[in-house]
Parts: structure tokens; C-alpha cells; sequence
């Protein structure tokens, strides 16, 4: 932390903590409101997950990341957007950007067989995984990983739904968070920044869907700009809180509040420490139409936003950030 926060116009940023266990749902509702409102990220503890589990899992992503180039290209990211996605890969922000993003990353989405009914929908499917045989026991791994991640995010996802003055359990039917689309991404930042010529270890973006639960390491990289529009814009440090997770708002959330909760920019510089984070993103149902939700409108606040599919807009934010896949196959 110490050479960033010496940099005047660089500053660390205050969140609001949300105690998963805390009893008093009513404080949690309120302070996860206040987080929404004022910048869209805030932290979680006591969720649940152990610290040597989180630990077993951050070991085994840098064991993957540490394969060589040709093992990794064998479950290289496929049209269903699992797998691997290699250095430069991801272009977030091409107005300040020279190439891609210096990062590596893996996707792992909800697993669903062949023979599901509901496999050919575009973030359906089964996963690519590394051969068991060079990395034994990484896909159980993962899978109870995801397993508990979801857990969690529908956890945050009632209290979010008591801050929008719905129901407790509205987010929890089959057509959103019932069949989600949740995809965890396993990164590695190579530490490389130079935002003077655009080299970013990532570019500044806010999230596609409805929330993003992070997990990172103990190195210091990510940065949230609490207002876009602001010219220059001020950027500050997220610190990360051992056994917390860091949670953002994506730009579907904002979307189905009519704005009332806010999507942030955010982004990563390296400072030549190599850098490990897990996100892991949450959409509702591939079907489920994202249009204002009923306590976000008025006749003095009418929707700011037309219905969209929530398919339709993640395949679309996806292809603008995403390298075409042919271009690994040439």
C-alpha cells in the first residue's frame, strides 16, 4: 500500500462492511443501501467460506497459471466463453488502451451436460477442464468453489432486494437466480502497468451483469472511480481485507434500478508484484427480461432503460471486449 498512497491524488477508499451473520437484518439492509447509493462496492465477511479452503484455492488457480503456455492453449476459452483466456486477450477500455489487458484468467460457469435441455443456451454447457493427470483433484476444487460462491451471492442478493423495497426472496425465482448464469474467472496479473502510455493490468470498466463477488490476494492493484463522469477523474485504492470478499454492482443492476443503484468503474494497475483475484459474476436466468423493476419507477420517474433479454445484453458486452476467438486458430 505504502508507495501507492504516497501519490497525492491517489487515495484509499472507505467501504462499507456487510456482516453476513449479523442479526440485525434491518442494519445490514440499511448499510448495504448506503453502499449501493454512494458507490456500488462494499465488503463482506462472515460468509461462511474458510480461510484455509480460500487459501487451497488460490494455490491451485497459481497452479494452473503456472503450466506451460501449450498446456494452457489446450482449454483455450471456447464460444461459451469457458476457459482459458490468455495475456492481451480482453480489451476493457480502448479509448485509453493500447492493447489488451496484462492479465491471464479462466473461466468456470455452471456446469451443464450434453444432454441437459437446456445446454445449447450461450452460457450453458460443460467446462473445459485441465487434465486431471497434471492437475489432480483442481476441478473438485473449483466446482465447490463455484458452489459456495452462489451460495453467497444469493445471500447478498435478498438484502439487496430488501434495499430496493421488494421482497426478500423476489431475486430468488427460477427465471433469475433460480437458473442463474454464474461464471467465476480465475486471473493472473502479470504486475504490468504504464498508464502515461496505456498499458493497464486492466482497463477501466464496470461489470456487465448484476454483481461481481470478489476474492484477491493480499496485493494491492484495484482502483474504483466513484464518479465517471467527473473530468479528471479521481481514483482510489480498494484495499484488500483478508477473508473478506470485495462486492461491486455491475451495469444490469443499475439497469434494472433505473439507476438508483450504481455500476462503478473500476480497474487494475500492476505495481510489478504478480497479482491473483477470483470474480465471480452473477446474471440471473439466460430468459429472464431485464426491464424496471416495479418499486424503481414512478409517473414522475418513468424507466430510463428499455427491456432487454438478459442474454441478448451479455452476449453483446462479451463480443466488445473479447478477442475473436479465430484469431488463436490461424
Amino acid at each position: 500500500m505504502e508507495n501507492h498512497t504516497k501519490d497525492s491524488t491517489m487515495n484509499v477508499s472507505s467501504l462499507n462492511c456487510i456482516d453476513l451473520s449479523d442479526d440485525d437484518l434491518h442494519n445490514s439492509v440499511v448499510s448495504l443501501k448506503q453502499a449501493c447509493l454512494d458507490c456500488g462496492f462494499f465488503y463482506v465477511i462472515n460468509h461462511g467460506i474458510n480461510e484455509e479452503f480460500m487459501d487451497d484455492v488460490f494455490e491451485q488457480s497459481k497452479k494452473f497459471f503456472a503450466l506451460p503456455l501449450e498446456e494452457k492453449m489446450k482449454v483455450l476459452r471456447n464460444e461459451k466463453h469457458r476457459g482459458y483466456t490468455p495475456v492481451l486477450d480482453e480489451l476493457l477500455d480502448p479509448e485509453n488502451q493500447v492493447n489488451g489487458d496484462h492479465k491471464e484468467g479462466y473461466y468456470i460457469g455452471i456446469e451443464v451436460p450434453k444432454d441437459d435441455p437446456h445446454w445449447d443456451k450461450p452460457f450453458y454447457g460443460p467446462n473445459p477442464w485441465p487434465d486431471a493427470d497434471v492437475l489432480p483433484g483442481w476441478r473438485e476444487t473449483m466446482e465447490k468453489y463455484h458452489q459456495e460462491a452462489l451460495r453467497i451471492s444469493k445471500a447478498i442478493a435478498r438484502l439487496l432486494a430488501l434495499a430496493l423495497d421488494l421482497d426478500v426472496d423476489y431475486f430468488d425465482r427460477t427465471e433469475m437466480l433460480g437458473k442463474p448464469i454464474a461464471t467465476m474467472r480465475l486471473l493472473r496479473y502479470q504486475g504490468v502497468s504504464d498508464p502515461s502510455n496505456g498499458i493497464y493490468a486492466c482497463g477501466a470498466h464496470c461489470d456487465f451483469g448484476m454483481m461481481t463477488l470478489l476474492a484477491t490476494d493480499s496485493v494491492t492493484g484495484l482502483q474504483i472511480c466513484k464518479d465517471k463522469k467527473a473530468t479528471p477523474q479521481k481514483w482510489e485504492y480498494v484495499p484488500p481485507i483478508k477473508g473478506a470478499f470485495i462486492v461491486n454492482l455491475g451495469d444490469m443492476l443499475e439497469r434494472w434500478s433505473n439507476g438508483f443503484f450504481k455500476s462503478t468503474l473500476h480497474r487494475v494497475l500492476g505495481n510489478g508484484q504478480e497479482r491473483y483475484s477470483i470474480p465471480f459474476f452473477v446474471e440471473p436466468n439466460h430468459d429472464c427480461l431485464v426491464e424496471c423493476l416495479p418499486t424503481c419507477k414512478s409517473e414522475s420517474n418513468l424507466p430510463k432503460y428499455p427491456p432487454i433479454k438478459c442474454s441478448t445484453y451479455l452476449t453483446q458486452r462479451y463480443k466488445e471486449t473479447h478477442a475473436e476467438l479465430s484469431i488463436y486458430h490461424q
